[in-house]
């Protein structure tokens, strides 16, 4: 597939998935957006997709805990685009402690904000430029903690519960934006390994059976839900555990 002609914006892009989905969609030839807690971080991976590529890149600084810096970001988009084709809600703190207690009040407070309240304050924000597209993309990487019952992971509550948040957000808003053909796509990986889109060994990695899910399959995924046709709307992915 390609991106052509597209308008991807990615929160959370100053490193990790984020950083790998905004690589990939200039190397598809895509008008990126990318966005991070910091400008410094943000701008940081708009340099390297722009030397990667050669893409068209801006960089802004959103932190999704923070309200008026999402309204900002939106608004930035839009002073340089007239649309947004895929939007990738990537962005979310990740909290470990497996007691209540192994977390202080902010970092929970701002846990929650950022992977519930920020993802809804996003696509509200982005949605009228989502619209503009005449079928657009939301994409959520969401998490296997946010399944029932699942248990593995060793987050702290505080995750689990702004990924069941967010979950339950997508699967509400799947329902509620289908009529206008816009697609809500959301994935829930256990923990994957990371690798690096610039480094050679990016397209080399294990990927067999015997192997941890990686960034390069859960990417795939992503890739190919968008390249599916208008009628297809995939509204998940889960994911086996071994």
């Amino acid at each position: 597939m390609d991106l052509v002609g597209k308008t991807v914006v990615v929160t959370g892009a100053g490193r990790g998935f984020g950083r790998a989905v905004a690589l990939k969609a200039g190397r598809l030839g895509a008008r990126v957006f990318v966005s991070a807690r910091t400008t410094a971080a943000a701008q940081r991976v708009a340099d390297e997709v722009a030397a990667d590529s050669g893409a068209e890149v801006d960089a802004f600084a959103c932190d999704l805990a923070a309200p008026a810096t999402v309204r900002a970001f939106a608004e930035g988009v839009a002073a340089h685009a007239d649309r947004v084709d895929v939007l990738v809600n990537n962005g979310a703190r990740y909290l470990p402690g497996p007691d209540l207690w192994d977390a202080e009040d902010d970092a929970i407070t701002d846990t929650i904000a950022s992977g519930a309240t920020g993802t809804v304050l996003t696509v509200k924000h982005f949605l009228p430029l989502l619209r503009a597209a005449g079928g657009a993309d939301v994409v959520n990487l969401v998490s296997s903690a946010a399944e029932a019952r699942n248990h593995r992971s060793a987050a702290h509550p505080a995750f689990y519960a702004a990924k069941a948040a967010q979950a339950g957000f997508a699967d509400v808003l799947s329902h509620r934006l289908r009529p206008e053909g816009i697609r809500v796509i959301s994935l829930y990986p256990p923990d994957f390994t990371d690798g690096d889109p610039l480094h050679p060994t990016w397209e080399h990695a294990p990927r067999s059976a015997d192997d941890p899910l990686s960034a390069q399959s859960v990417l795939d995924c992503v890739l190919f839900a968008i390249g599916q046709p208008r009628d297809c709307f995939i509204r998940s992915f889960h994911f086996e555990q071994g």
